[in-house]
């Protein structure tokens, strides 16, 4: 079964009719788009791939048949994706996937098919023309990105009919004549103070009454009062200005607001530069063992020229060892208090999940570069750090390379290295002060003396006589390994968020976690350099 993963979601209002729903809706599979699925092979769905009749596939968590949610009611195909709409069930799984749906937690849909027709490209990539689609799975990681983008998710409340107010209907005349009434009453209360005539007076300061009698009158008599209102508030404003106390922003800091500006800084790339450059693997059919085995050869067939007509030709008894790989548990938890997730703007729910997503994807990548390190052999060769003498590190490449070549008749592909290797190769320059891998973008700088090319702001775009380098922090320092990368096998199965109610402390805990495993299938293909 190929399964992929895409989407985000939304929140949406309660259907017209008041009645409560539990829908999501979205882009099930965005066609013509080329996607990586779990067995790490490439897949494209074509236009109309996929059915909109027939059985309606049942809507699952992380792929996982025993934890059924919901099922697809409505298939939509278009010429650009299939549409989906899903109606999630009233059970507490189905109310955890509708909130973890609703705050981003889990914002992503992966579909679970059986191709029936298909064919692959010069690439080797898989091209489905049809299949049978089987289930909808809500899943945190997704392989579209913003391809597959989830348009809503309508969890709400029936409306209660007894608190809708019903209006009345008043015609136009029953208005007209109420308004008039209503206005001359309102008139008719207005007290009018008589202001018999008299010279014109200076108010030393008007009182209330005096105020709104003149400006009720309106004309040259308020104009007067509130003349007199301001030069009695200037004479005043000295001795005023001499008794207040002043006052400033520390004597009240509960009437300050504190502003959250942007979302928390991320100071960790949650990127695996390893498992993106070897690749990572599913998981064998059957995943519910701790072990699987994985075999390599120990001893081939042998062939050899035939000496004379009807003499024995060569036999050797081929060996193959059957090795065990056991499956690593990554995981990793936090409590949240109820009073976390409700008040926290932003929700500090969403934003420690997804942290915990990426320190499970920091420390898988920790796992395979360890499994690199330990499952290199010496090469023959030693890279001498010198200034203005790339020749050493010429030799010592070519030592590691040949190691493999001679071993195995495979050429090497990789180079891992830690970040202070990485340094000291973009460092290097060769007899006249040039850069022997010079910035590809910068002009005259690609001359004869270049190894390859670099990037200062891209790790990854180094190529040391054309060898794919892979910087990582997770490498200890000093590590320089040249190797064949179809040798370095890493497995992955993720099992993604579990959640659980502490209703005696008022709190929720939530774990991530997921299986991977490592295999080092010839360490003559995998070379470590020393360095001096």
């Amino acid at each position: 079964m190929i399964k992929l993963i895409a989407g985000e979601f939304s929140v949406d209002k309660a259907a017209a009719d008041g009645e409560g729903k539990r829908t999501i809706s979205g882009v099930a599979v965005p066609y013509n788009v080329f996607a990586t699925v779990s067995d790490g092979s490439e897949i494209m769905f074509m236009p109309g791939s996929l059915p909109v009749d027939g059985k309606a596939p049942r809507l699952f968590m992380y792929h996982d048949a025993s934890q059924p949610i919901g099922v697809v009611t409505e298939r939509v195909d278009t010429p650009e994706a299939m549409l989906f709409a899903a109606r999630i069930s009233a059970t507490s799984l189905g109310n955890d996937a509708l909130v973890m749906a609703a705050d981003g937690t889990i914002d992503q849909v992966s579909v679970g098919v059986n191709a029936t027709k298909f064919r692959y490209d010069d690439e080797e990539r898989m091209i489905v023309e049809a299949a049978d689609w089987v289930e909808l799975s809500l899943v945190p990681v997704g392989a579209f990105g913003d391809a597959a983008n989830i348009t809503d998710v309508a969890a709400s409340i029936p409306q209660n009919p007894e608190t809708v107010s019903h209006n009345e209907p008043v015609t136009t005349e029953e208005k007209k004549t109420m308004t008039t009434d209503n206005t001359v009453a309102v008139e008719a209360t207005i007290p009018t103070p008589a202001l018999p005539a008299q010279p014109k007076r200076k108010f030393d300061l008007p009182t209330p009454g005096e105020y709104l009698a003149a400006m009720h009158i309106g004309g040259e008599t308020f104009r007067n009062v509130a003349a007199a209102a301001t030069d009695f508030m200037k004479s005043k404003q000295t001795a005023l200005q001499a008794a207040a106390g002043d006052v400033i922003t520390t004597d009240t800091p509960g009437l300050l607001p504190v502003p959250v500006l942007g979302p928390v800084f991320q100071d960790l790339n949650y990127i695996r530069p390893v498992v993106a450059a070897i690749g990572a693997r599913a998981m064998p059919d059957g995943g519910n063992q701790k072990t699987f085995i994985r075999p390599t050869w120990t001893t081939h067939p042998s062939v050899a020229a035939q000496a004379n007509e009807l003499d024995a030709s060569s036999a050797t008894t081929p060996v193959i060892a059957s090795n065990v790989v056991t499956k690593t548990t990554l995981a990793g938890q936090v409590t949240l208090s109820v009073q976390d997730i409700d008040f926290t703007s932003p929700a500090a729910l969403q934003i420690i999940l997804q942290d915990l997503v990426g320190q499970y994807m920091l420390k898988s990548d920790d796992v395979a570069a360890d499994a690199i390190v330990a499952g290199a052999s010496a090469s023959g060769g030693t890279w001498t750090v010198v200034s203005n003498n790339p020749a050493s590190l010429i030799a010592a490449l070519y030592d590691a390379a040949t190691d493999i070549l001679s071993a195995t008749n495979f050429l090497p592909d990789h180079l891992f290295v830690s970040p202070d290797v990485w340094q000291a190769l973009g460092s290097q320059l060769d007899s006249d002060n040039r850069p022997i891998f010079p910035y590809a973008g910068a002009a005259g700088l690609m001359g004869v003396n270049g190894m390859g090319t670099a990037n200062v702001t891209v790790a990854n775009t180094f190529n040391p006589f054309g060898l794919n380098l892979v910087a990582d922090r997770n490498f200890a320092a000093q590590t320089l390994i040249v190797a064949r990368g179809s040798a370095c096998e890493f497995y992955e199965q993720v099992r993604g968020i579990l959640s659980v109610e502490v209703p005696g402390t008022l709190g929720r805990t939530f774990s991530y976690y997921g299986y991977v495993a490592t295999f080092i299938s010839d360490s003559d293909m995998v070379k470590q350099i020393a360095i001096a």
